[in-house]
């Protein structure tokens, strides 16, 4: 346990809050570790089997919603976001409707914020450390059973919205958040108030309908699990309405009025990479392993795996508007050496068919 003789807590934490912004976090905020009404929201949840193949959701017993479990002694919690809204954000509507091309969530188009994220919070501890001395302390990006959202909720970082992601009163939603758990007893922060009020565009948007409630997200069905987290074949009754989403899905975001407020991000390495943020369902399908491999190197796209990358956008080009082009796409790979890779393929090549037949736009379903 620190103690604390002769320090300005009050002080401390003004100077934290500083350095976080000095190192490129855009807002810091601090909170306490009772999440007691959060882990009975999550046990409803996990009981409700919302969180579908995402069986480490289910481990760690309590640490999840109790922080000085998963770091003993743990009195405060230093929740802090950083920005990562790519320049020209109004292209990704434009992108949703072009069947030919493909939608990235804009949050993974450049690095994986995890290290980056994981390191600056290392060098705000160090900051701290060289202020007061050693000090108790561990960095958490998406590395440990952690409630980021409630945390940063309680620390004032904003409001978890009706579709369960964090949004910001000068900051929308469009961020990424880091935890600093730490033994100071610093003082905490007025926890945010929510101002979804009576708007439900994120529920009425949803593709799939996974918003099934305010706040209440069936996992099971929304895209961002299905072409990320989900390992098997993507339900097909769900196929159609991922439309050209490949890897996650914004639609939640881009209708939120509060992302009117969402700020550009100034991190190089967030910035698009392999022109990923509209480039063609055909070019990246021809995509081998090793190029698949090369090309999202240090990026959160790496997560599907080949194997998954094939899968989704074969998903996408079944639901591309009909082209010899795209037929003669999911040709290459009607023998492709995995089984789940085939079985999308085969649905495509039968939507494409029936797309020619029919002379239907795959995303609207109006005449061509």
């Amino acid at each position: 346990m620190f103690a604390t003789p002769l320090i300005d807590l009050a002080l401390l934490a003004r100077q934290i809050k500083r350095w976080a912004r000095e190192l490129g976090f855009a807002d810091a905020g601090i909170s306490g570790v009772d999440l007691a009404t959060d882990e009975v929201l999550l046990k409803r949840w996990l009981k409700a089997g919302y969180h579908g193949e995402m069986a480490y959701m289910t481990r760690h017993g309590n640490k999840r919603s109790r922080p000085n479990e998963l770091m003993p002694g743990t009195q405060r919690v230093i929740s802090v976001h950083m920005d990562y809204m790519p320049t020209g954000m109004h292209r990704a509507w434009k992108v949703l409707k072009n069947g030919d091309l493909a939608y990235v969530s804009r949050y993974a188009l450049g690095r994986d914020y995890h290290k980056l994220m994981r390191h600056r919070l290392q060098q705000l501890a160090r900051r701290i450390q060289a202020a007061i001395g050693p000090f108790g302390y561990r960095a958490y990006v998406d590395s440990a059973p952690v409630l980021e959202k409630a945390l940063a909720r309680n620390a004032g970082l904003g409001w978890i919205g009706k579709h369960t992601v964090l949004i910001h009163r000068q900051a929308g939603s469009y961020f990424f958040l880091g935890e600093l758990f730490t033994d100071l007893p610093l003082p905490v922060d007025t926890p945010a108030s929510a101002h979804c009020g009576s708007c439900r565009r994120c529920m009425d948007i949803c593709p799939t309908g996974a918003i099934v409630g305010p706040n209440q997200l069936d996992a099971r069905r929304c895209i961002a699990y299905l072409t990320i987290e989900l390992k098997g074949p993507i339900p097909e009754h769900l196929r159609k309405a991922m439309g050209n989403r490949i890897f996650g899905c914004d639609d939640c975001q881009l209708i939120c009025p509060w992302n009117k407020f969402a700020q550009e991000t100034t991190e190089p390495d967030f910035a698009p990479r392999h022109h990923l943020d509209g480039a063609k369902l055909v070019e990246l399908f021809a995509w081998t392993e090793t190029e698949f491999l090369t090309r999202t190197e240090g990026m959160a796209i790496r997560r599907t795996g080949h194997e998954g990358w094939l899968r989704n956008i074969a998903v996408a080009l079944g639901n591309a508007p009909y082209s010899p082009s795209v037929v003669q796409a999911l040709n290459t790979r009607i023998n492709d050496a995995s089984h789940l890779v085939r079985e999308h393929v085969a649905w495509a090549l039968a939507s494409q068919v029936h797309k020619l037949k029919t002379g239907h736009h795959a995303l609207t379903d109006e005449p061509l």
